[in-house]
This record gives C-alpha cells, structure tokens and sequence, in this order.
C-alpha cells in the first residue's frame, strides 16, 4: 500500500480530477514558467484574464506554463500541473487584479524562499514580472518585491517579453534586467530612471480570442465558459479604474465572436459574456439570437439599466438567468450627475418594469456609498429608490449590495477623500434598519478593509515595508505595521492637493491628468460629460489620435 500523500497535493489532485483543458507538458527543453495569482483557486478561474494568460503562455511549444495559487498564510506554494515548488520556476508571471492581493504577494514570496526584496536577489533568483489592473495602475506599494511589472494589456507586449527570456539562458540577471527595461511598457523599479512608463494596450481584439481555457466546477462561473467581448467602456464614470484604464472601447464582431460560442457550448449549456460594459455591444442583440439558436443560453455580469432591450431580457430568461443586477450606484440625481454614471432613477424603474415583463423576479442593486459630497439625504435617496423598486417589483426578491467609494488611481476622483469609517458604518447601518421591514438584505464589503484598499490605491514605496512586516492579513497586523513604519491610513485617505505630485504617475495611462483634474472639477459641480466616442474623432482624455478609429468595423 502506496503511504499517504501530503494533504497539499491530494488537494491539488482533486482539483485536477474535476477540470477540463488543463495543459501537462514535460520540462525537458521547455522555459518553465509559473504564473502565479496571488489569491485562492477558485478566485484565479474565475478570472478570465488568468485563463486566457495560461492559454497564451503554453500555445508556443517551447514553453511549459503551471499555475500556482495562493492557498492560505505560511502554506508553501505548489504548482497545479506537476505539485512543484514555486521555487523551482525561473520565471513567476504575477497576476493581481486587486490591491488586497499585495498581502498575499508578500507571503508566496516567503514562503517559496526566495529572497523578498527584488534588489537581493541575484543570478539563479527566480525572476518576478507583475502585472494585472491593481500594479498598472499604481505599482509603487509592491514595486520593490517585483523585478518587473507589465503596464497595460499583457498581449500587447508578451512576444517582446518571451524574446528576452528565450534569450536569457546564461545572461547575468543584470542584463535580463536592462533588456526588459527597454521594452515599452515595461518597468523595472531597480532600474528607473523616472521616466513615466507608458501603458501598452491591443488595438484590435480580432487578433486573438479570450475564452476559457480550463474548465471546473470549483469557481464562481464554473458553470459557463467565458468568452470576452469588449474591452474597455466609453462611460467616464469618475469613480471606475477599470473604465479609465482600459480606454479606448473596444469590441470583438459577432462574426469573429461565433466560433467561440459554439466552442464554448460543446463543453457548457451557457457561455458568459465578459466585458466592462456588455450591454454596450452593438450586436449584443443579435449575439444573443445566435446564442439561442444554437441551442445554448448566456449570462452576464451585470448590465447597465439604461441599455436593456427585450430580446436581451428575454435571451436572459430562457437561459435560466433568475437574478438580474443592475449597478446604480446612486439614489439622488445630484449624485448622479457628479460621478457622470449617465442614467437614473427614470431609466432605473424602467429598466425594473421591463425585467418584471420578462419573468425576471429577482433583482441585485450595487450601490456606493461615502462617494464626494455625499449627505445623509443621498442616503436617504437610496432607500426611497429602493421602496419604489420593490413597489415595480411585485412580489420578486430584491437584496443590495452596498460598498464604500475608494478613490482609485488615474481616475477624476483620485483627488478625493475617502469618508471616515464611522461615517461609512453609520450609513450602512442606517440603511439595513429602514429597509430590513421590506425584507430586503442589506451586504456589502467590510469598511475596514476597503480602507486597506484605498491606502494600497494611492499609496507609495513606504507600504513595502508595512506589507514585509504583516506576519499574516488582519487587520491587528496591519495597523501594527503601519504605526511602526511611522505612517497612518488618513495620510493616505485624505484628499489630494491640486498640484500634488503623485507616486502612480509613474504609470502614464493614456489618460492626461488635466483631463482628470477638469473632470474633478465637474465632478464638485455636478456637471456630467459625454461618453467617450473614438470613431468620432473625441480626443478630450489624451488619449487622443491613438485611439481615434480603433474599434475594428462591426
């Protein structure tokens, strides 16, 4: 009888038993990389830029790409394909969509044993490359664990990079260094010279296909296959990184987009449909009766109320969809008007009545709070919102998820303050009671570690430290690790000085900072902006003629 396995890699291999397009190659005469996402597995498939990264890195023949997940605080970090050591991998590819993934960055890199900061490590050191939304926008707070960080869109730039690791066989790791810093885009803290560092991002998305690429039950989609359809959104919410850092809009055609569905309907009776603002495809409704008519159905994330059509609801409900989300954010129209979300409560209810005549019952509304300027009658606004949405509704179930605003880099609102915790909880507090007779729930995330999110955010290289000091993540460890560094989370949360120069500018986005501050300022006026429009030559953010005409014809 063979002795038991370690718990770890049992683990692993029941994970592997319950997937599907998990790729095995032998190492011999392969460059082996890890890509490595700094969060649980189940958060890691459910990423649809994590899968398509792993489709990518394993299609040429001379590499073999594993995936390691973070699984808990001091667990030693082991590949999913072969149960190998993250420190046996030369080379670490480091997805972190989200700021709070920092402090799990920290703990893989202990616990692989391989030195922490990027400037002791020396030749047979595996080489560390991050990237993802959280280190585009603002890599300063990890920047010394990393040897390099891809801002912008990683196929934009993953020939470039492969080029320098094919030919880095024997190459002091100086030169890897200093080869790496010459590719656009990419940016190498050991190294710099100050220089912003100009985000890179794909012209046109025929070029290649996002999907799934290893299927499971053990994810939040595990019951779909993802295929992305747009990149990018032309909405100008002030609030949203993602609509800021992913600019200019831009979509894949039905034409190109077939294929993939009825891929993705051999192995799944559903294909989810990814995108910042999927409900702005000018094809979706006919997507949706190509959908049908093979036979399968679709879902979404959460759609925008003011960009619903029948054929989109009722796809939704033949599909098996029971819960339709809807994101306004706001309840006042002052609100509204001053984070430029571009619809509401008129659009809102109207979208809720056309939900109620296709069947769909049951309804999620995100709604932010703390946001600039707000008051207690914003607050109240909500719950009056809400009342009239359970009076549209009927006898459906309604629940609400309220977060707190966090100001986020290279956005208008990166100037903003964040609101006191007391005031955040008070809040949220208030508006579970008012609501909970109509037996509406009331979640959300908690207050204190969106605080951590925001410091993170907007912070700068003093947070290495802090995060090199957490001995695990609590918030006890945090705050003990920011009062021994000398630092407080309002020297982070407070609101921005105009001409205060900001650590994230490092990172050039595209997206000029006098545009961002004018939209601040219209922002406190409660003035709204049009959508962003390329093919019409709109050239207001700085981006400018780059972008002008990039979205492939439809």
């Amino acid at each position: 009888m063979s002795p038991p396995r370690p718990a770890p890699i049992q683990r692993i291999l029941d994970l592997l038993e319950q997937e599907q397009g998990a790729v095995h190659k032998d190492w011999g005469g392969r460059i082996p990389l890890a890509l490595v996402f700094a969060n649980h597995y189940h958060v890691a498939m459910a990423n649809l830029g994590y899968q398509a990264l792993y489709g990518l890195l394993n299609a040429p023949e001379d590499l073999v790409c594993e995936r390691v997940t973070w699984e808990g605080w001091g667990q030693a970090p082991l590949s999913m394909e072969s149960q190998r050591p993250l420190a046996d991998f030369p080379v670490w590819a480091i997805s972190m969509p989200f700021e709070l993934d920092y402090i799990h960055l920290v703990d893989l890199i202990r616990q692989s044993g391989t030195p922490l900061w990027a400037q002791e490590r020396e030749d047979g050191d595996p080489l560390l490359l991050g990237g993802g939304v959280a280190p585009s926008a603002n890599p300063e707070p990890v920047a010394p664990f990393l040897d390099a960080i891809v801002v912008g869109e990683a196929e934009e730039v993953l020939d470039e990079i492969l080029g320098v690791l094919r030919a880095s066989s024997g190459v002091p790791r100086p030169q890897i260094l200093a080869a790496l810093a010459g590719i656009a885009g990419v940016y190498v803290p050991t190294l710099h010279d100050g220089s912003p560092i100009r985000r890179r991002w794909v012209r046109d998305l025929s070029t290649f296909a996002t999907t799934s690429v290893v299927l499971t039950p053990q994810s939040e989609f595990g019951d779909v296959y993802l295929i992305e359809i747009a990149r990018g959104c032309r909405w100008g919410c002030r609030f949203c990184l993602a609509g800021h850092l992913t600019r200019p809009p831009r979509f894949r055609s039905l034409e190109q987009l077939r294929p993939q569905i009825e891929e993705g309907l051999r192995y799944r009776e559903r294909v989810g449909l990814v995108g910042a603002a999927v409900s702005d495809h000018p094809q979706l409704d006919e997507m949706v009766r190509a959908i049908r008519d093979l036979g399968g159905g679709f879902s979404v994330a959460s759609l925008r109320a003011d960009q619903l059509s029948p054929v989109l609801l009722e796809g939704l409900r033949q599909s098996g969809t029971r819960t339709l989300t809807l994101a306004p954010e706001v309840g006042s129209a002052g609100l509204a008007r001053s984070i430029n979300k571009g619809f509401g409560r008129e659009e809102l209810l109207r979208a809720v009545d056309m939900a109620v005549r296709a069947g769909l019952h049951r309804l999620k509304l995100y709604f932010m709070i703390g946001l600039p300027g707000e008051t207690d009658e914003d607050i109240r606004a909500i719950a009056a919102l809400v009342r009239e949405v359970r009076e549209r509704q009927g006898g459906g179930s309604l629940s609400l998820s309220v977060t707190p605003f966090v100001p986020k880099a290279h956005t208008p609102l990166q100037w903003a303050p964040m609101a006191p915790a007391e005031a955040l909880e008070r809040r949220r507090q208030w508006l579970g009671g008012e609501l909970r007779p109509l037996r509406i729930a009331v979640e959300g995330e908690s207050v204190d570690w969106s605080r951590v999110q925001g410091v993170l955010a907007r912070g700068d290289r003093r947070l290495a430290g802090v995060l090199a000091a957490m001995k695990k993540r609590s918030l006890g460890q945090w705050r003990r690790a920011l009062r021994q560094a000398g630092l407080s989370e309002e020297e982070y949360l407070r609101q921005r000085e105009p001409q205060e120069a900001f650590p994230w500018e490092i990172i050039e986005p595209g997206v000029g900072r006098d545009y961002l501050w004018r939209e601040w300022q219209r922002a406190r006026q409660g003035r709204p902006s049009p959508p962003c429009d390329p093919e019409a030559g709109c050239s207001r953010c700085a981006l400018g003629p780059s972008c002008t005409g990039s979205p492939p014809a439809l």
